[in-house]
């Protein structure tokens, strides 16, 4: 069917699809590759964003888009980004498809059978503060575990309205993997929300046998609905993630619509921001012992995203299959690259306030990611750039941090 819209979308779809195809990408794989091998390469960079920062909603915001149609729109919206990620000139790989993810019957803040609240602050990109679930520990009974349980008609209609659109430009991959991955398998992320993020620390206090049977029952419901997608052929290539690129050695690269794979042959990814002011031995007790099970199953695993694993790296080697370790903007790196070696791929998260959120300082730039690299020789090294809430209104500072870190770093 023609209409302005499907236009618009075609048009961005053949200029993806064009960068997709550059040889840039593949040059991008075999470093990735081998840098998630724990072989040696340059340092590679990213600078990633999303619609969950401020800028991003000023920049690609519904405003600012041309399609009408909310489904094109929200297309339309990541072929701009993507194109808009393709001029920052990091080493992020543009792969040739566009997704679909699957329609679940739960999503994010519903998948344990009750809506997760919050207070919001008013203000755009500000704080919010949780309105737990849990506020008596018989209100665990309100809970139920994730299904894996797909919407099969509401699925095929949306990759049917894409193919239709620009199947013919690019592959259409769909997304079928279970509800429980990512921050949403971390069981961090959301027990904060259902019992709240102080109270849990109360807990490990006053209730941890109470605590304890909480983990026992998320844990157990995240593995199931993971075995439940494995079982129906829902994991697949692109049903992986590590904040970075989901390339090694060791695993097959990803690939839209590949035969199902199991959880063994991927990818995971997990962290714990909630924990970051909790020492390593509660965070050990009641958290990591609880993680490990379900993130065994993987072959590799990357963990962290913003919280402070300085003093907690030893905790994490009790994972046989870990292989990325987050270095988070309040992390010591000198501490932490003595610890990780190169045992680990080392994952910089340099703090973005002092990048390029803050007044633009490239002096300051230039004199902070020399250290760290200085700090960090010997180690498997990658610097990634991200939580990028305000550019100030100059997006270019993304490209030029870019170039500075690769001037510093001889990438």
């Amino acid at each position: 069917m023609s209409s302005p819209d499907i236009a618009i979308l075609r048009d961005l779809a053949k200029q993806y699809a064009g960068i997709a195809a550059q040889p840039i990408q593949d040059e991008r794989r075999a470093l990735w590759t081998r840098h998630n091998s724990l072989k040696s390469t340059r340092p590679l960079i990213l600078a990633t964003f999303g619609m969950h920062n401020v800028w991003c909603r000023e920049v690609f915001g519904d405003a600012v888009m041309t399609c009408q149609d909310p489904f094109y729109r929200e297309y339309e919206r990541r072929f701009r980004m993507a194109l808009f990620q393709d001029a920052i000139g990091d080493d992020l790989i543009i792969e040739p498809w566009v997704t679909v993810g699957a329609v679940q019957a739960r999503g994010w803040g519903t998948i344990w059978g009750v809506r997760e609240e919050n207070h919001p602050s008013g203000v755009v990109g500000g704080a919010w503060k949780f309105q737990p679930v849990i506020q008596d520990w018989k209100d665990v009974e309100k809970l139920s575990w994730p299904p894996h349980a797909i919407d099969e008609a509401a699925t095929k209609r949306n990759a049917d309205r894409l193919r239709d659109a620009v199947g013919d430009i690019l592959d259409v991959n769909v997304e079928r993997g279970p509800v429980c991955q990512g921050f949403m398998a971390d069981i961090s992320t959301t027990l904060a929300r259902l019992r709240g993020l102080e109270q849990i620390m109360i807990d490990m206090y006053e209730s941890p046998a109470e605590l304890h049977r909480l983990l026992a029952f998320m844990r157990d419901g995240i593995l199931a609905n993971q075995e439940a997608a494995e079982k129906c052929g829902d994991f697949s290539l692109t049903t992986q993630g590590n904040q970075e690129m989901v390339y090694s050695d060791d695993t097959e690269p990803p690939r839209a619509n590949a035969r199902p794979q199991l959880r063994r042959d991927l990818w995971a990814f997990s962290a714990a921001q909630e924990y970051t002011l909790i020492s390593p031995a509660m965070h050990d007790e009641f958290l990591y012992q609880y993680q490990m099970p379900i993130l065994r199953h993987f072959r590799h695993v990357a963990y962290g995203c913003c919280e402070d694993l300085t003093k907690k790296i030893d905790m994490l080697r009790q994972l046989p299959n870990l292989r990325v370790i987050a270095v988070t903007p309040l992390a010591n790196v000198a501490k932490s690259a003595e610890q990780i070696g190169d045992k680990y791929v080392f994952s910089w998260r340099p703090n973005p306030t002092d990048m390029v959120c803050a007044s633009w300082d490239e002096t300051r730039i230039r004199r902070i990611i020399g250290d760290g690299l200085q700090a960090a020789r010997g180690c498997h090294i990658h610097l990634h750039l991200k939580d990028v809430e305000t550019v100030q209104g100059d997006p270019t500072r993304m490209r030029r941090w870019v170039e500075i870190v690769r001037d510093v770093a001889g990438a």
